[in-house]
């Protein structure tokens, strides 16, 4: 079955997009997964953090895709550079890496968005779109630990202003679901979920999935 294009417009041009990975097996398969959408343009691929910076001025992406366990120089270090030369270029570091240290440390250097290796095309996809649209996307797998950085302090569980099944679809947000498999869980219609997802942004006052899951996350609702 061919990939979806419903995340990307066909009315937008091509996402520019440049590969940070040591691992050549890696590199790859990424390029071969991305390489499906058309709207995602391959625009070159470098294995350490040095050529990582020399790319990024070269070619001048829309988007980086950075691993973190990079020779010569780690992709934490190569993304606050490259954000210090080329501000608008997007950065979401895509890593076996979850230590608190390195996920705060990769968020502070300039990074838009934090995946870990291992989730599904259909997620990673949607991280991109979510970044190339201007928000900041946490995987479910490290948002608990961004949250408690934020918030070192116990916190009191506040009010929720949600339906029951606005709750459940909310929850399911913050595991990463995407909406098909919110339907599918709740047994209810896609038009029914975004309709749901609509109200839960109205109400916590959020434009995007990501802040609805982080308010979530910080006020002790899941």
């Amino acid at each position: 079955m061919p990939p979806s294009t419903n995340t990307f417009s066909l009315q937008l041009s091509a996402l520019h997009v440049l590969i940070v990975e040591d691992d050549p097996v890696m590199r790859l398969g990424l390029e071969h997964l991305l390489e499906e959408y058309p709207q995602l343009l391959i625009v070159g691929q470098v294995e350490d953090g040095y050529s990582a910076i020399e790319a990024a001025l070269e070619l001048k992406p829309d988007l980086v895709i950075m691993d973190i366990g990079l020779p010569e120089l780690d992709g934490i270090a190569a993304t606050q550079k490259i954000k210090a030369s080329l501000p608008m270029v997007r950065v979401m570091m895509l890593t076996s890496h979850k230590s608190e240290q390195e996920i705060i440390a990769a968020l502070s250097s300039g990074a838009d968005g934090y995946c870990v290796k291992g989730l599904g095309l259909e997620k990673l996809v949607m991280a991109i779109a979510c970044i190339r649209d201007g928000a900041t996307y946490l995987d479910p797998q490290i948002a608990q630990c961004v949250v408690k950085h934020l918030q070192p302090a116990a916190r009191a569980k506040l009010a929720n202003p949600l339906s029951e099944r606005e709750r459940m679809v909310l929850e399911l947000i913050v595991e990463g679901r995407s909406n098909p498999e919110i339907a599918s869980t709740l047994h209810i219609s896609l038009s029914t979920v975004k309709a749901h997802i609509r109200s839960i942004m109205n109400k916590l006052a959020v434009d995007d999935r990501v802040r609805a899951a982080v308010v979530a996350l910080r006020s002790g609702w899941v």
